[in-house]
Order: structure tokens, then C-alpha cells, then sequence
């Protein structure tokens, strides 16, 4: 297959839909000679917001001290390869193809196909491998207990703030969510926890105390650094990443500190773009409390300033509470479909606009609506889902946008 014929294939597995459960992840990992080596450490990391962060300053901090590193996350902004980078650096399109041509010849002669997620972890656990990965970081596709991540043996688990978010997956409580993050964690391996709701913590504090894992929960934000990510909440992030590091027993010096975290990259996390002379801030708020830390930001870097907001959302959303969080930052709201199946159309974008809010337009593709905001000269704000910033990112810098629904 050529690199687009894998990636064509790949993305047709979509139609398999989400599977939670480990036995599907483990065989597939088995039978790919895809588990980790003897020797190389593995820190997995679960949670509702900050886990992409957190994993990113994880990984820049322990290549700045002189480990080899494997970084899986999910979802990508523009290019499937953003999931998988090795030291830093995406999988090459060579290296992808290579290794769904395999895949694709193993998934055809198992009894249940795998899905989209656990042929990606599978790639890339089988690339770490052979790029002898000495420290490999894994963030959870959704939950944490059946997420495939989880087939993956952890030495350290990490849980960042929980919230709700995938509720028809996970449940509606703050501690039935949880429950499953909590999953991740390992029998007597160390665990690492974010501030959490009172519900949250308790369940987390039981599950470790029942696994015999170490819990260390984190209480206060770093301090005395730099961070190249900006936000209220990043010095908690780092904080989380640095205390991970630690427990996996990754030696840390001063100045690798100081150079990974003032050189994370982590796009789409209140990135901001400049195109004289608009100011584009883009933020994938898609739950409420990631809301509600994008309205922190926002009035930390611009106290004084309303922004143009371009929205959009996909199904299955708190798109109202997402909202009623924005909408007080905005001047004005552009509503717009994101690229994506699970599009919410304009007439139930316009049914979750806070009352009182007047000025509102739709407009038929993310394109008009980055056209109709920079005909004003507020700071443009886009937000609402990854999938739109992903989209914007690819718009505003010219790339191939890559659509993908997990």
C-alpha cells in the first residue's frame, strides 16, 4: 500500500466504532510483538483535561535529561502522525505504511477486527519498540479501566482533573468518571494525582489504597519555571509531570527541567496565532470545566479585551454548559459546522446560546466564518472542539487537514 492507501484503510476502521474492553487491545498487542521490553519504563496518564499538556511536558522534560521517548496521544489536529513521535519526532509517513500494511494483514485473520484505537496504539507501541524507546508515554483515548492504553503494563499512573465528560461512556457522576480513570492504576505501582473534586479524590484514594499503589497528590502549582504553554492551569500540569517523572524514577537536573518546560509544544491549548493584525487564539474547550479554565486564561493574557468567538461543537457535548461559560467573553458568536460526523448542525448550536446573548450569525463552513470575524478587530477566539481547532490550525497555516472522528 502507498502511505495514503494505509491511512485511507486505517480510517475506514472508524466505521468499527469505540470498543471498551482490554482482551481485544491485549491480543492484538501480543500478537504484533508490541509490548514494551524489559527495562523500559512506562508512565500512563488518564484524566478529563490537562492530560495532553501534562503528557507533552512529561515527554519535552525527559528528553531534555537524555531519555529516548515514545509519546502516544489522541485525538491529532491536522495530520494522523501527530499521535506517535519518537524524541520528539512524528512517525514518517515511510515508517506508518510499513506497519499498517502488517496491520492490516494481522487484523484480517483475527475472529473480532480491532478498531481504529487499538490499531493505532498497536503501530505505535511496535514503533517505540523499534526505536528502543527507553521512557514511553501514554495518554488514554476515553475512561481509563477499559481504555486500550490499559492493556499496556504501566509503572506509574498519573490522573489529571476529572470532570464530566463522555457521560453516555462513563457516567454521569463526577465518581462513577472517577472510577474509571482510577482504573488505570497499577498493583504497587506509584500514583500520581491532580486536585480533585472531593468525590474524585475519594475514589482514586480508594482504588490505590486497594491496589497497594503509592498515592502522591499534588498540591501545589510549580513555580520558578518558565513554561512555553500558556494558561492559569499549566503550572498545575507541570507540577502533575514533574511529580510523575519523579516516581518513575527519572533523574531530573535543574537545567533539563528548565529547558523542557519552557520548550513543551503542545498546539491547540490556547495557541495563539498571529495574522496581522488579528491576534487567533485557539483552544479546544469542549467540557465545561476546560471552559471555564479557557475563561481564566482569557481574562489573565487579555483582562480588558471582548473576543470574536467562532463555536462549534460535536454530539454528545455539554455544549450548553461549554457556552454559558464562553459567551460572557464574547462580543460577538459565529457559529459554524466542524468536519466531522458528529456535527451538530447550526439549529442546535443556536438552542444552546445562553438567553440574552444577541449577537449571534451561523455560517456554512469554518472558513466564512474566519472571513466574517476579521472584519473586526477584536481578538479572534476559536474553541468549542479539537476538531475545529484542528481544522483552523490546518486552514490558518496551509496544511492537508486530515478529518477523523475518533
Amino acid at each position: 500500500m502507498t502511505y495514503h492507501e494505509a491511512i485511507h484503510w486505517l480510517f475506514s476502521t472508524q466505521l468499527f466504532g469505540i470498543k471498551l474492553g482490554l482482551d481485544g487491545p491485549r491480543e492484538l498487542l501480543r500478537r504484533y510483538l508490541a509490548y514494551p521490553a524489559r527495562g523500559v519504563k512506562v508512565i500512563h496518564v488518564a484524566g478529563t483535561n490537562g492530560k495532553g499538556s501534562t503528557c507533552a511536558f512529561i515527554d519535552a522534560v525527559a528528553r531534555a535529561s537524555g531519555y529516548r521517548t515514545g509519546l502516544f496521544t489522541s485525538p491529532h489536529l491536522i495530520d494522523y502522525r501527530e499521535r506517535i513521535k519518537v524524541a520528539g519526532a512524528e512517525i514518517s509517513e515511510e515508517d506508518c505504511t510499513r506497519h499498517l500494511t502488517e496491520l492490516r494483514e494481522l487484523c484480517e485473520s483475527l475472529e473480532t477486527h480491532p478498531t481504529f484505537f487499538e490499531i493505532t496504539l498497536a503501530l505505535a507501541m511496535r514503533y517505540f519498540a523499534e526505536k528502543e524507546c527507553e521512557l514511553i508515554v501514554l495518554e488514554t483515548g476515553m475512561g481509563g479501566r477499559l481504555d486500550a492504553t490499559t492493556a499496556v503494563p504501566a509503572d506509574v499512573a498519573v490522573i489529571t482533573p476529572i470532570g464530566l465528560d463522555h457521560i453516555q461512556w462513563l457516567g454521569d457522576t463526577i465518581a462513577a468518571i472517577a472510577a474509571e480513570k482510577a482504573g488505570i492504576i497499577c498493583a504497587e505501582k506509584p500514583v500520581i494525582s491532580a486536585p480533585q473534586e472531593p468525590d474524585a479524590a475519594r475514589v482514586i484514594a480508594e482504588q490505590a489504597n486497594e491496589m497497594r499503589a503509592p498515592l502522591t497528590v499534588v498540591t501545589e502549582a510549580l513555580c520558578g519555571y518558565a513554561l512555553s504553554l500558556i494558561g492559569t492551569h499549566q503550572p498545575w500540569n507541570a507540577a502533575v509531570a514533574l511529580a510523575a517523572l519523579h516516581a518513575a524514577e527519572i533523574p531530573l537536573r535543574y537545567d533539563a527541567v528548565q529547558y523542557g518546560l519552557s520548550n513543551t509544544n503542545w498546539p491547540g491549548r490556547f495557541e495563539v496565532i498571529q495574522r496581522s493584525p488579528h491576534t487567533m487564539i485557539l483552544d479546544g474547550a469542549h467540557n465545561p470545566h476546560a471552559a471555564n479554565v479557557l475563561v481564566e486564561t482569557w481574562q489573565q493574557q487579555y483582562p480588558k479585551q471582548s473576543a470574536t468567538l467562532i463555536f462549534s461543537a460535536v454530539a454528545s457535548k455539554d455544549v450548553r454548559g461549554v457556552l454559558e461559560r464562553l459567551a460572557p467573553l464574547a462580543c460577538r458568536i459565529l457559529l459554524c459546522p466542524v468536519n466531522s460526523p458528529r456535527a451538530l448542525s447550526h439549529a442546535e448550536l443556536l438552542e444552546a446560546i445562553p438567553t440574552g446573548k444577541s449577537y449571534v450569525e451561523t455560517h456554512d463552513s469554518l472558513e466564512q466564518a474566519i472571513a466574517a470575524a476579521q472584519t473586526h478587530e477584536d481578538p479572534i477566539l476559536i474553541a468549542g472542539s479539537l476538531y475545529l481547532v484542528g481544522q483552523a490550525r490546518a486552514h490558518l497555516l496551509g496544511n492537508t487537514y486530515q478529518p477523523s472522528a475518533q
